[in-house]
């Protein structure tokens, strides 16, 4: 019974600890990663960086995207920070 009293405690903030900080950030790099994988030509995007751009190409893990004046730019893909097509 005290074995019992004294891991409830500990028990209880892992439970607290996971729901409030783990499985939140694991469904946020889920999100990111399927924004990722979902990357296709004529996206309009936003990097990491602070770029504006279209995504002119899309390769396996680099995509050529298009910027002021088409110039084109390569960065990898987790340079995506957001996809700001207008639906």
């Amino acid at each position: 019974m005290e074995l019992f009293g004294t891991l409830l405690p500990l028990l209880l903030m892992f439970a607290i600890f996971y729901f409030l900080l783990i499985r939140p950030q694991q469904k946020k790099q889920k999100k990111i990663r399927e924004m990722h994988n979902a990357l296709q030509r004529g996206d309009k995007i936003i990097t990491i960086g602070g770029i504006h751009g279209t995504v002119d190409a899309v390769d396996e893990d680099i995509m050529v995207i298009l910027v002021n004046d088409n110039r084109k730019l390569t960065f990898d893909r987790a340079a995506v920070r957001e996809v700001v097509n207008p639906d």
